[in-house]
């Protein structure tokens, strides 16, 4: 009898409560403003993220010392940091694309920290610049087939990863033999092998940090230097996930094909595909069919039977990984 009498009180106490928020409401706009003004005031809070004490790109220092580095890479880290979706993205899209980056990176004798700057270009997604910059790795047409991209009205290598990541694997070779500095190469890759050269002759500069550069450019390296380290320091700067908010890569098999085909929606139902899939998986395709005349060799990328579907393909979570260790902290803040 008591509780009921209780919960009878409570549920009165309540309703006169919205009841006088209501008259406050109507009658005095001032004060239920100023209600408002108070709750926001106690519950909104929003933190500086504290960059790092000293940073590497590809094992080159950082002069963080310098003002004017520490907060230029303060700017990029504060962009990463309060850009969520965006950089929420970066984390999911990194765990299905670094496995297939890192070792054409290594392979060819690139520092790892260039999967970064694929990030800083495209955040893993197949997009074109106002520039006509295409694929991953951002390729105009020009350098691409310079350094060795297959570009035509039926395909277009830069939307191939491990052949556009070849590619710019060549590129940034070919910097660091200009240069004899990773730093410089990376940054060359938005300014040019040219125009980097230019600057540093004009400029008398000997490295990145002693030169004045455009906005894009002057940004460049800061903002792959803030994706690394929010990449690799998640907790840190407020992201938290879990193992199943990552997008797992796709088990997959390939198809090599070395003859013309008429229908490409045809080839794929043969596969027990869809075209839809066939073209997912294998952006660098451009047209309903591939005349292939010089009888080249192309390889198809296809998902194994049933990995199109997320109960199989987020089966079993993950590898452990530091990462993952990090982000799980989130345990602590219950």
């Amino acid at each position: 009898m008591k509780r009921r009498t209780i919960k009878y009180l409570c549920f009165t106490l309540s309703l006169i409560a919205l009841g006088a928020l209501f008259i406050y409401a109507v009658f005095d706009k001032t004060g239920i403003d100023q209600v408002y003004r108070n709750l926001f005031s106690h519950d909104y809070r929003v933190f500086a993220p504290e960059p790092p004490p000293k940073m590497d790109f590809a094992g080159e220092k950082v002069p963080l010392k310098l003002f004017y580095v520490r907060e230029a890479l303060d700017r990029e880290i504060l962009a990463s940091t309060f850009m969520h979706a965006s950089t929420i993205l970066m984390f999911k899209r990194s765990y299905r694309w670094f496995p297939v980056i890192e070792p054409i990176l290594k392979k060819n004798g690139i520092p790892d920290d260039f999967k970064f700057l694929a990030l800083a270009e495209s955040n893993f997604a197949n997009v074109v610049s106002p520039a006509g910059a295409e694929g991953f790795w951002q390729f105009i047409k020009p350098t691409g087939q310079k350094y060795g991209l297959e570009i035509t009205e039926e395909v277009d290598e830069r939307y191939n990863v491990e052949k556009s990541t070849e590619a710019a694997c060549r590129y940034f070779r070919e910097a660091w033999q200009k240069f004899g500095s990773w730093t410089l190469a990376a940054a060359s890759y938005n300014r040019g092998i040219d125009g980097m050269s230019d600057a540093l002759v004009n400029q008398g500069g000997t490295g990145f940090y002693d030169l004045f550069m455009n906005d894009e450019t002057g940004r460049y390296i800061y903002r792959i230097l803030a994706m690394k380290e929010v990449y690799n320091h998640p907790v840190k700067y407020g992201f938290y996930l879990r193992e199943q908010d990552f997008y797992p890569p796709v088990p997959s098999y390939t198809v090599m094909v070395d003859t013309p085909v008429q229908s490409l929606p045809a080839f794929a139902q043969k596969l027990k595909t869809s075209y839809k899939v066939l073209r997912d998986f294998n952006p660098w395709i451009r047209r309903y069919n591939l005349p292939n005349k010089s009888r080249k060799s192309y390889t198809f990328i296809l998902p194994l039977p049933g990995m199109i579907y997320t109960d199989s393909l987020y089966r079993g979570g993950h590898e452990s990984s530091t990462f993952f260790n990090d982000t799980l902290k989130i345990n602590q803040l219950r």
